[in-house]
């Protein structure tokens, strides 16, 4: 099962993702903030609020994306 281990924050609404098989990936979400609730993380100061949970990226306002989905966007950093 594929994991988030850790994350970074780079720029603007790009985040440096390392996943549980040792791979990073540089992730670039803009294309996807949107609607409701992943709209609202175009505004910067809600994008930086984010955790890991034990499997992926979660956003204080509960948006959060499937690891799958995040290595499938991601470019291999």
């Amino acid at each position: 099962m594929l994991r988030v281990t850790d994350v970074d924050y780079i720029k603007d609404y790009e985040l440096l993702v390392t996943f549980n098989n040792g791979n990073k990936k540089k992730v670039d979400l803009k294309p996807y903030l949107t609607g409701e609730v992943f709209g609202e993380l175009l505004d910067k100061k809600n994008f930086i609020q984010y955790g890991l949970t034990h499997t992926t990226i979660e956003w204080a306002n509960g948006a959060d994306l499937a690891p799958e989905f995040l290595y499938e966007i991601g470019t291999i950093a």
